[in-house]
């Protein structure tokens, strides 16, 4: 299993980066630290070149991650998808119709249990977990959830893709261009 088709998420946090992509075979594209002025331009762009945008409602500067941030993403940018680590980002993009991906920092085992009750609340799409370099862990959570996982941060190899996905990731989100060319 992937994420329709991909086994990589290339998260783009600067504009060239983007540019880089816009001729690229990937399809989901990750928007990580942008600024609310660039969204649409951004947006636009993607959409024009076939691209896919997953927005990732925390980090967009100048724009507050409430539910009414994230309406007014849905509404008036129209991604893919968003992705956030709060609750109400994830039942408002739902309720959009869009789809919602949970970021989890798993920093200990109470991270790990929060995780657990929160992803059966609110059902996302998706869930991402952080750092993505814990296969066991990976393997773990698909063991007790029906929710795709997406494996991300300090992820730095393919060889590192390649264990998130055989411990049972459907993807895996990463920044670093070298492993966007292998894939």
């Amino acid at each position: 299993m992937d994420f329709y088709g991909q086994k990589v998420l290339p998260a783009v946090r600067k504009m060239r980066d983007l540019e880089l992509l816009l001729n690229s075979h990937f399809e989901y594209l990750v928007l990580l630290d942008c600024h609310i002025s660039q969204l649409m331009s951004v947006s636009q762009l993607a959409r024009s070149n076939h691209k896919k945008l997953l927005i990732h409602a925390d980090l967009i500067h100048g724009l507050k991650n409430d539910e009414y941030a994230v309406e007014f993403l849905c509404q008036t940018v129209k991604p893919a998808g968003i992705i956030s680590t709060k609750s109400t980002a994830i039942v408002t993009a739902k309720k959009n119709k869009l789809l919602a991906i949970q970021r989890h920092f798993l920093l200990d085992t109470t991270a790990l249990e929060m995780t657990y009750k929160i992803t059966e609340k609110n059902q996302p799409d998706f869930i991402e977990v952080l750092p993505g370099v814990m296969p066991h862990i990976i393997a773990e959570m698909c063991g007790k959830l029906s929710i795709p996982i997406l494996a991300g941060g300090l992820i730095r190899t393919s060889d590192e893709v390649e264990m998130a996905l055989q411990a049972g990731a459907v993807a895996v989100t990463t920044s670093r261009r070298d492993i966007w060319s292998q894939y």
